[in-house]
């Protein structure tokens, strides 16, 4: 049975479900650590019966059934069954019991909550403390569906393998924010920036990603002092000011890399790094590959 890869220690992972299906008859087929804080697995089960239960994990999980499943059901879902292409969805304060028989194999995306939520800013113009996942169970989404295909029959090994497992998974947590993407219960938000100021920051942010970007010049656009707007951003946009801008930079440069053939530099330059020299530095450190190669792979 394949086991996680020894730079990786198990106690590390903290996915929660990927560690109760370890306690169980489940066999691991495959792992894969996607950086980005995902990890990709797919498992296989076979039995006559056995109930699984999984308390609020603290990171989101989406299942997508590969093979089987068609007398596997969840106790509060009672006849409503599995099958090939089938997906569900475990938010991270979900909480379920299942019983599963005869044989099924799965694939499972393990990713964090922050993670899912950073892009409702940016593609949703919401909050992402308004935004969580949906707890659904054996729903059918053709785009995800196929990603997720896609991700079972792709190479795990390498750095260009991991590369393109990243560039596959982000593709389908794009579509599952659109597709479940819930408003959270009972959540009251305090403290904040108002929509106005966060849609002004944030598309201060992009026009100016080519220079240099000061945490004074983004209080003077949302009239407040530095140290006010520095918690009131962390709070509306998820992350500080600085993550933020570098998160974006990386974006564009992703985005130039990808669909352009404009010279390295002249990339580094649109996205406002000092020299060829630092975005290469920055861009290996976030995507884990030299700006060339990431080019070379993915465009």
């Amino acid at each position: 049975m394949p086991t996680i890869p020894p730079d990786i220690p198990p106690d590390a992972i903290g996915h929660a479900v990927f560690n109760t299906l370890r306690g169980t008859n489940a066999e691991l087929e495959r792992f894969a650590w996607l950086g980005d804080d995902m990890a990709l697995a797919i498992w296989r089960r076979e039995t006559t019966e056995e109930e699984t239960e999984y308390l609020r994990p603290g990171h989101h999980t989406l299942s997508c059934y590969l093979g089987g499943g068609y007398r596997t059901e969840r106790n509060d879902l009672p006849g409503l069954f599995g099958s090939p292409g089938r997906l569900c969805t475990l938010p991270d304060e979900h909480e379920s019991r299942w019983v599963v028989r005869d044989q099924l194999r799965f694939l499972h995306l393990y990713f964090l909550p922050q993670h899912f939520t950073r892009r409702a800013v940016v593609e949703l113009d919401r909050e992402p403390r308004e935004l969580t996942l949906a707890d659904r169970t054996y729903f059918e989404h053709e785009a995800i569906s196929r990603l997720c295909g896609g991700l079972a029959a792709m190479q795990w090994n390498g750095p260009d393998a991991s590369l393109r497992l990243n560039e596959t998974a982000h593709a389908a947590l794009d579509q599952l924010l659109h597709a479940q993407a819930v408003l959270r219960r009972d959540q009251k938000l305090r403290g904040g920036l108002s929509p106005a100021v966060r849609r002004r920051l944030a598309e201060f942010i992009d026009d100016r990603l080519e220079q240099p970007l000061t945490l004074g010049m983004l209080a003077e656009q949302a009239c407040m002092s530095e140290f006010h707007l520095a918690r009131m951003f962390r709070m509306s946009f998820g992350m500080a000011p600085y993550a933020w801008i570098a998160a974006r930079r990386i974006d564009r440069a992703c985005g130039l890399l990808k669909h352009t053939a404009l010279p390295l530099q002249q990339v580094a330059d649109r996205c406002g790094y000092a020299d060829l020299s630092h975005f290469s530095h920055r861009f290996r450190a976030a995507t884990g590959v030299p700006p060339s190669r990431y080019r070379l792979v993915l465009a």
